[in-house]
């Protein structure tokens, strides 16, 4: 019983199910979080794992009905603090979330529960018990009208559902050229375009917003037309990066062979390899220069801006192939994972990952559904409990090796490297990377490895890669409208 293992004397949390919600037994990750502050409240609170998070205890739960109790207590796994001991004594703002979504893993998934926010003064010095009820459900998703140029794509995935063994749909958002419903002889090219990590495809809705300087852009006669087609960044384990994965599925072959073709078909898109480009910023950006990489024939160029770890050399500051820990350096130091543009380190990488940790199935990051669950899910393994195998051990950090050398086949600079013979005419003047010299997340240096080969690379690879000094996460090269400029060059801009 979930309740023998409530201690009598200690503080802990009693956690209860409204019998209109669980109809049927519940299975995933129990949270209790405790805010200091009003608001947004806690389960809002809880985006990332800066210094204002929430004190947060987790625990699986395995067949939960509405006539038992769950205990959390000084045994739960514990973030920011390492046992409940350590909770200052103090007035809390406590809610509980349940995370049962397993399609799109995140605290805010649709049909996920939650509990009223309650106010209380909390002290572990003395017995108390908080009693919280999981009575309220995050609504089923709905996918937006249609309106002005703005269009909402949902279609169940024959790969996906295959691989998963339950129906699994692509998303998108699109945005229409200008002209559209006034030159319905017209056929255009597309702009795949991927946002940062977990961006979801109803961005078009803010790249749209009235008097935003996107749809000014968008809406100018000069503008060159095309569709823009934005991909979803939700799946089992946070965003699936639109490749082909042990543990997504086969993504990128879904986007190539359904969800493409599905939108032009659907949307007067020419159709054709020459007219189809690629864009994408951080999680973006790794994803735009993997499917130009991995489907060369299919794409005929990408506008890459800061992406994640191209080289896993330099996989944030952690080399997976050499390093033995991804939490300490070989200088014996903890290892940053994020600084300001001055260098000033704003997060450690066993802080960030013990974050993720308290949100995972099994106390791991593995099954966090946030950034490092996310690319653990895309490069590695899957195990036999048909889970994603660690790179390191979520407690200690230390490397396993025998996992790392399965990451190889995602390193662009290596795949690059090690096809060139055959790629490298492929991708001949398709290749546009730029990044922030003090990129926050160490994303530069990376870039700088894979200049080192491409700048060697025979034949020539005959793109760009543009630094910015002194520039942080999110710089790019050029702006919006000489993007546009540079698509419409490569494509040849609509036809009749």
């Amino acid at each position: 019983m979930y309740a023998s293992a409530a201690l009598a004397g200690s503080l802990r949390f009693e956690v209860t199910t409204d019998s209109t919600l669980a109809e049927s037994p519940l299975t995933g990750r129990l949270l209790v979080m405790l805010d200091r502050h009003p608001m947004p409240g806690p389960r809002l609170a809880m985006a990332a794992g800066g210094k204002d998070v929430p004190f947060i205890l987790g625990r699986d739960v395995n067949g939960l009905a509405s006539d038992r109790s769950v205990f959390l207590d000084e045994n739960s796994y514990t973030f920011p603090i390492t046992n409940l001991a350590e909770l200052p004594a103090r007035d809390y703002y406590v809610q509980a979330l349940l995370m049962t979504n397993t399609d799109i893993r995140s605290p805010n998934s649709y049909g996920n529960l939650y509990s009223d926010v309650t106010n209380v003064h909390l002290d572990v010095s003395h017995g108390q018990t908080v009693k919280l009820r999981l009575s309220h459900r995050i609504p089923d998703e709905q996918v937006p009208a249609d309106n002005d140029l703005l269009r909402y794509v949902k279609i169940q995935s024959p790969l996906l559902s295959k691989f998963h063994g339950h129906p699994v749909y692509l998303r998108a958002g699109i945005i229409l050229p200008r002209d559209f419903e006034r030159e319905p002889s017209h056929k255009y090219p597309v702009w795949i375009r991927i946002g940062g990590w977990g961006t979801r495809y109803t961005m078009v809705q803010a790249l749209m917003a009235k008097n935003g300087g996107f749809r000014k852009l968008w809406m100018e006669d000069g503008t060159p037309r095309m569709i823009l087609l934005q991909l979803d960044g939700a799946g089992p384990y946070g965003d699936p990066y639109q490749v082909n994965s042990a543990n997504n599925g086969p993504y990128g072959d879904a986007i190539t062979q359904e969800l493409i073709p599905y939108v032009e078909n659907k949307f007067r898109g020419i159709g054709q390899p020459h007219a189809r480009v690629l864009s994408g910023l951080s999680t973006g950006g790794w994803v735009s220069l993997a499917l130009q990489v991995f489907y060369p024939d299919y794409f005929n160029g990408t506008w890459t801006f800061c992406p994640d770890g191209v080289d896993f050399r330099a996989f944030e500051l952690v080399n997976i192939y050499k390093d033995t820990n991804a939490y300490i350096n070989e200088y014996g130091c903890e290892r940053p994972s994020e600084r300001a543009e001055n260098g000033d380190i704003r997060l450690y990488m066993r802080r960030e990952v013990r974050f993720e940790n308290v949100l995972g199935i099994g106390n791991s990051w593995t099954m966090s559904g946030k950034d490092w669950c996310a690319w653990n899910a895309v490069y590695g393994p899957r195990g036999a409990d048909g889970r994603p195998v660690a790179l390191w051990d979520p407690e200690t950090g230390v490397i396993d090796h025998a996992i790392a050398e399965q990451w190889k086949k995602y390193d662009l600079r290596l795949v690059m490297e090690q096809n060139w013979k055959t790629l490298g005419p492929k991708l001949q003047g398709k290749l546009h990377i730029s990044v922030g010299d003090a990129d926050n997340y160490f994303l530069n240096n990376a870039v700088h490895l894979l200049d080192d080969f491409l700048s060697h690379a025979d034949p020539p690879y005959k793109g760009r890669i543009v630094y910015g000094p002194g520039k942080g996460h999110g710089w790019t090269d050029i702006d919006t409208a000489e993007q546009l400029r540079e698509m419409n060059a490569a494509t040849g801009g609509p036809q009749n």
